[in-house]
């Protein structure tokens, strides 16, 4: 990258910057006619010089120019008009160089903004492309947040200064010059007076703002470890609460602002005592020409009318000269910045970015063998992990590496990786060194998995078939104002000397998936067989089923998740099974749903005692007065009260009781018998509105069937269906929009698909509910089709940041999918299973073994094992002690570099 910023601005923008400036030169021209039209106007037919007489008339657009070239004088007479024509002509001409004038002036900022945004978008582009060839050294010492700070926030004023880089120097000096040199004409002595102040002015000021552009950089610093330690924290934050570290980083952060305030506060005072001298100068200067030009003048030295063109004349001094001081510390400024992010960037172990070249289709000569070379590798301290080792692994064996003690097995998996630089040696894929091979080879034919697992932010079908997505393999079809749009887009990103590739288009090589060698090669089946291998099927589905969608925008989807609850139902209804649940009925009660979910007969957006909204409205109590439910409610909840006072009383918060009543604590149990305590005899009038609804929300809870202390009697349950209808009715609009009333033939976008699909209540009594249901549920899903439909919504769940919204289980499942769906020549698996239990562990290594063994290219496993007791599933056994290979065994013919029985795991 180019160090000096004006040259690289220059390098990279030069014909737009010349074109600007013979723009901004011919503005000029409309500029200053604008300036002289006024005094015509005035003196001429607003004052009457020339218009004598009121038949007088003066030439309009009366044009003179000698031509030498072409033999002499281009005279035009012009148009001969009165005063009042006169008058009217000039003040158009007035407002057309208005026009012209702010249209120069819109051109060319926008020119210039064009400019400086093409130029921004160059060099952030510029600045990642650095980071993807950064080397595996240099990316574990530099921190996710502060180089997007670098990339994002560091280098946006490279882009406001570009188009000012050029134009402005010449502009401002231009005017500063002619206003300089016209005071010297008038007078030599009060010109030198002017020069000398402004060359104090040009002199001292940059050396004052040093200081500025130096307290500039140690802000720019500061703020760029305060952004990657506020990065770290977020990152690790279970960490921080894990180990009550919360207020240290609160001391940490504080110290680091108390730092950036003192810069700025620095940078404060310094900025104002600059403008101060600034002025200072500007004012003294008017100063002398008065105290010396008037001595002058009452010498005779000096004319008036000269004394008062040079003061004049330096009226328009200050502004150009200060806006071109204003200039060059911006130009500092900038210049420091885009030096320090250019230091940063800037570093010696690079890859080749030729490594990194497009390629679409896959290379024909493929690799047969995966080799190391007397490999040495280092860790980041210095110290040997793998001493000088020569192995060479052939297509189709099954590899599986140990370490008895150190990482030797680790290290070398890592070479054939990329995630580590040897220090001496080479891993080689087929005769190459691994790391001249291009990406494009390296990142097809082999496969590297490791337990260090990152997502990127998305779906999980975003993030499993990330490793496919090479090169763009079918474009995009865009309709026509699309199409224009997407023109526009290549040639800016031609402009920005950034790729033109189509993020839209399809990325996703059917060539690079796994092919079985009998069966189905498309990308569906390829999937849910590399889901199945790892078991993560059932978490997909469990994601599908806890998820909920706005039925509107998937109509199609919601259609069938309504026939699938028809289907449901009348199959239980036909096996005779209606025990196993209640469905919702508009005219009964559900005895396995609470109070509050009879009530409403609807699915509200969270559990009802979450939607304080709802409950805490004044509006929703009136609404069950209105259907005589109130005061039945709190006498319900006072029965409930005195027997759970009964039986909970005196029991410790962590007694097993509890947890069969969830939305009971033992708070609520003190606060209950207080409220018994109080009311004594009394009716439940006695209580106070705070109380009575304690005593309504207890209500609302409660479910007879599954706490059974005989409170819920059926003249209520009777009541509570005769009046959800007129509750519902009586609740005014914008709570009747937080309850989404249950329909045996609509899709409910409050509730779950599960929900949705039950459309009832499992019954509490029945332990074998649950798993029953949920038999009948999944053939009658798989026999409709609808078993894909459910994994395709599975499959959009998004995953968070980092896929922190899965579990670690869950991450290392579809890190290793994310592996097999890709068709390879050779798998590297670097202790990719390290947190599953063992038995977990062993049948998903013995499934991923059976799967890549059955792919029609005969790929090499080689598979770095945290649990050694598995490597009798491979044909070949490798063990590593201390960085040395120490055992290389054939299962099926024993040859050993050493027979030391220690070493031995078989």
């Amino acid at each position: 990258m180019e160090r000096n910023l004006l040259r690289y601005i220059w390098n990279h923008t030069r014909p737009q910057q010349i074109w600007v400036l013979l723009v901004v030169l011919a503005s000029m021209v409309p500029y200053f006619l604008s300036l002289d039209l006024p005094k015509r106007i005035i003196n001429g037919p607003i004052q009457g010089d020339g218009f004598e007489t009121p038949t007088s008339t003066q030439p309009f657009m009366a044009v003179t120019v000698d031509l030498p070239i072409f033999g002499g004088l281009f005279s035009f007479s012009g148009f001969p008009l009165q005063r009042m024509p006169t008058l009217v002509a000039l003040s158009i001409i007035f407002l057309l160089l208005v026009v012209i004038n702010n249209g120069f002036k819109f051109y060319i900022n926008t020119y210039k903004g064009r400019l400086g945004e093409r130029l921004l978008r160059r060099l952030r582009f510029e600045l990642f492309d650095r980071v993807l060839l950064f080397s595996p050294r240099r990316l574990k010492s530099v921190r996710g947040a502060e180089v997007a700070t670098m990339i994002k926030d560091e280098v946006e004023p490279v882009g406001g200064f570009t188009g000012d880089a050029f134009v402005s120097p010449a502009m401002l000096g231009g005017q500063a010059s002619a206003a300089m040199i016209f005071i010297l004409v008038q007078n030599f002595w009060l010109g030198m007076i002017a020069f000398t102040l402004v060359m104090v002015q040009v002199i001292v000021i940059p050396r004052m703002r040093r200081r500025l552009i130096e307290l500039g950089r140690q802000r720019q610093l500061t703020a760029r470890a305060l952004a990657g330690r506020i990065g770290e924290v977020v990152e690790g934050i279970g960490v921080v609460h894990a180990y009550d570290t919360s207020n240290y980083e609160r001391a940490d952060v504080a110290h680091r602002l108390g730092t950036i305030f003192k810069i700025r506060y620095n940078i404060y005072q310094w900025k104002f005592l600059v403008k101060f001298l600034n002025n200072f100068l500007a004012q003294v200067t008017p100063f002398l020409f008065y105290l010396v030009g008037g001595y002058l003048t009452l010498r005779g030295s000096l004319d008036v009318g000269q004394l008062v063109a040079v003061i004049n004349a330096y009226k328009d001094l200050p502004g150009p000269l200060k806006e071109l001081i204003d200039w060059d510390q911006a130009r500092q400024d900038v210049q420091v910045k885009y030096e320090q992010v250019r230091d940063y960037f800037e570093i010696d172990e690079l890859s080749s970015p030729g490594s990194q070249a497009l390629v679409i289709d896959v290379p024909r000569s493929e690799p047969s063998y995966l080799s190391a070379i007397n490999l040495a590798v280092n860790d980041e301290s210095g110290a040997k992990v793998l001493t000088g080792t020569s192995i060479k692994f052939g297509l189709g064996e099954t590899v599986a590496m140990v370490d008895n003690s150190g990482r030797g097995a680790e290290a070398l998996a890592e070479a054939f990786g990329r995630q580590v630089w040897p220090a001496n040696g080479q891993a080689q894929l087929g005769d190459h060194d691994i790391l001249e091979v291009p990406e494009s080879v390296s990142g097809r034919y082999l496969t590297y998995v490791s337990s260090d697992i990152y997502f990127f932010h998305g779906s999980l079908k975003d993030n499993l078939l990330y490793g496919l997505k090479h090169a763009p393999v079918i474009s995009a079809e865009y309709a026509s104002p699309e199409a224009t749009q997407r023109r526009w887009e290549v040639r800016e990103a031609k402009l920005a000397s950034n790729p033109d590739y189509d993020v839209r288009a399809n990325w996703v090589s059917d060539q690079m998936i796994s092919s079985p060698k009998h069966g189905e090669t498309d990308i569906k089946s390829s999937l849910l067989a590399a889901l199945d291998t790892v078991q993560l099927t059932e978490d997909i589905l469990e994601f599908a089923l806890n998820s909920s969608f706005d039925g509107h925008s998937n109509p199609k989807l919601a259609e069938d998740v309504v026939a699938m609850r028809h289907a449901l139902h009348d199959e239980i209804q036909r096996l005779g099974r209606t025990s196993l649940f209640v469905p919702f009925d508009p005219g009964a009660y559900n005895p396995e749903a609470t109070i509050g979910e009879n009530l409403l007969f609807g699915k509200t957006l969270q559990p009802l005692d979450r939607m304080s909204e709802l409950l805490e409205s004044d509006d929703f109590y009136k609404a069950l007065q209105s259907g005589g439910l109130l005061r039945r409610f709190v006498n319900c909840g006072l029965d409930i009260a005195r027997h759970i006072v009964e039986i909970f009383a005196g029991l410790p918060p962590d007694h097993p009781f509890f947890n069969q009543v969830p939305f009971l604590t033992a708070d609520a149990v003190v606060e209950y018998r207080k409220i018994l305590k109080k009311l004594g005899t009394r009716p439940s009038h006695a209580l106070s509105d705070t109380e009575q609804r304690s005593m309504i929300w207890l209500t609302l809870r409660y479910i007879e069937s599954r706490y059974r202390l005989g409170v819920l009697q059926p003249d209520l349950q009777s009541a509570i269906v005769e009046n959800r209808h007129l509750f519902y009715d009586k609740l005014p609009p914008h709570l009747q929009s937080l309850i989404e009333r249950y329909d045996q033939d609509r899709f409910m976008s409050f509730a779950t698909l599960r929900e949705n699909i039950l459309f009832g209540k499992i019954a509490h009594r029945n332990a074998e509910a649950p798993t029953e249901i949920r038999e009948i549920a999944a053939r009658i899903s798989r026999e409709r089709g609808f078993y894909h439909r459910l994994l395709q919504v599975g499959l959009d769940f998004d995953i968070g940041a980092g896929g922190r919204r899965l579990t670690l289980i869950q991450r290392q499942k579809l890190n290793l999918a994310r592996a097999i769906i890709r068709r390879s020549n050779f798998y590297v698996f670097n202790k990719a299973l390290p947190g599953l239990e063992r038995r977990l562990q062993e049948e998903i290594v013995t499934d991923v073994l059976k799967y890549l063994r059955q792919q029609d290219n005969n790929p090499t496993i080689v598979w770095v094992l945290s649990n050694p007791n598995l490597s009798n599933h491979f044909s070949r056994v490798i063990i590593f002690e201390n960085g040395e290979m120490k055992t290389d065994s054939d299962v099926n013919n024993t040859s050993t570099q050493n027979n030391d029985p220690k070493t031995s795991v078989m």
